[in-house]
């Protein structure tokens, strides 16, 4: 059994941003893919006509012929941030090329790999990214519902691939305080 993509650590987020500052393409990047955990098809997608009143709304392209998933996510402040101070944003898109064109979701995947290369994470991908935002939700104590509804997964188990080392680890620390609290008592 393959663990699947490699979710990325905090302080491979914070070496990557360290490198590629806020107002790159780079960093938008980044940010869009672990405040939204959608994956790379549907953040070169997002753009200001899917942005209304602090939403993102936007159907997903996977099963988008057979089983749209239309999803409302909040815009978050850092997000916003970030999106606010980078130049140049596409017309349609957030993400665009040097050429200024929307990527495709291969050729963001592409360049995507090559600035995690240039930062020595050789290991971390877009996908990554997904699994940490998903990981970290489940960290701050949000249900598998609450992260489905952000992510766009229909079952708990799609959800438990991505969070279950974040709930494992929260289990263990609400287990322990139970026990410490009975020692003191």
């Amino acid at each position: 059994g393959s663990q699947g993509f490699h979710s990325w650590t905090i302080e491979e987020v914070r070496q990557y941003e360290a490198r590629h500052p806020i107002g790159t393409r780079a960093r938008l990047a980044l940010a869009l893919l672990l405040y939204t955990t959608q994956r790379r098809s549907d953040v070169v997608r997002l753009g200001h006509k899917m942005a209304q009143s602090g939403w993102l709304k936007f159907t997903q392209i996977k099963n988008a012929k057979r089983n749209p998933i239309t999803l409302e996510i909040p815009i978050l402040a850092e997000l916003q941030r970030i999106i606010d101070a980078t130049t140049p944003l596409g017309k349609d898109t957030y993400l665009v090329t040097q050429f200024g064109k929307p990527f495709t979701r291969y050729g963001f995947g592409n360049r995507f790999r090559k600035w995690c290369d240039e930062v020595g994470l050789p290991h971390c991908s877009a996908h990554g990214l997904r699994k940490a935002g998903s990981a970290r939700l489940a960290e701050l104590g949000a249900s598998d519902h609450e992260i489905m509804a952000i992510t766009g997964h229909q079952t708990a188990k799609e959800v438990d691939r991505y969070t279950k080392g974040a709930r494992q680890k929260q289990l263990a620390a609400s287990a322990m305080a139970k026990w410490e609290r009975e020692q003191n008592e």
